[in-house]
Order: C-alpha cells, then sequence, then structure tokens
C-alpha cells in the first residue's frame, strides 16, 4: 500500500549518498535515470497486465521494484512486489490493475518529489 505521508515529505536519499559516497553527481545521475526508466518499466508492466500475461508482468514488476528503494519510497517497492508475487503465483491477480493504477498515479508525486531532490543537489556543485 502506498503511504500518504511519504507523499508529503522528501525523498530519503540515504541509500543513493551510501552507495555514491555523498556524490552529489553520481546521485544526480541516478535521479535522471530514474525519471527516463520508471516510466517506461511501468508501460511494460502496463501492458503485460492488459494483456493478461502474468509471467511477464511478474518479470517487469520485478524489474522495476529497486528503483523505489533507491529514492526511499519502500511503500511502493513493497506494492509493486505484491504485484510480482500474485502475478508469478497467479493469485488474487484481479487486485493487479488497480494496484498499479495507484502506482501510476502516485509516479507524479515521485517525479516532483525527484525533481525537488535534484534541485538541491545540484545546487551542490
Amino acid at each position: 500500500m502506498i503511504d500518504p505521508a511519504k507523499s508529503k515529505e522528501d525523498l530519503d536519499l540515504s541509500y543513493l549518498r551510501e552507495m555514491s559516497g555523498d556524490s552529489a553527481e553520481f546521485m544526480i545521475e541516478m535521479l535522471d535515470t530514474l525519471v527516463e526508466q520508471i516510466p517506461l518499466y511501468l508501460e511494460d508492466l502496463q501492458r503485460a497486465v492488459d494483456a493478461k500475461d502474468w509471467k511477464a508482468a511478474s518479470e517487469f514488476a520485478h524489474k522495476v521494484k529497486p528503483t523505489f528503494y533507491y529514492v526511499g519510497r519502500e511503500d511502493i517497492r513493497d506494492y509493486v512486489q505484491v504485484i510480482e508475487r500474485n502475478a508469478k503465483e497467479s493469485v488474487d491477480v484481479e487486485i493487479i490493475p488497480s494496484a498499479l493504477s495507484e502506482i501510476k498515479a502516485e509516479l507524479a508525486i515521485i517525479l516532483t518529489q525527484v525533481a525537488k531532490s535534484r534541485a538541491e543537489l545540484e545546487a551542490r556543485l
């Protein structure tokens, strides 16, 4: 489930900080990559869900899942994990379309959070 409190907070970039040795340049690169990749991954996932191709849906969910962890949105990562598991096991697949819709709606908020974090990192350069 999506944590509404996380939607109102700044992103937690502690994982990226640790991974990059607090390199603003590297973190900006990672954020730029996330901004490019997450929408593409979610569209791939949407196509698989629309086609009821649960094996592909599980694989696409698995692919996108860690990107949310990098920016401290474990709530979204865990929600994607539900999609991945349900699709892989072909259980409760009827909840997958609405879960994916919620995640895609939250993406707009996440992208705004990423833009704010990126601007703060740019200021450090």
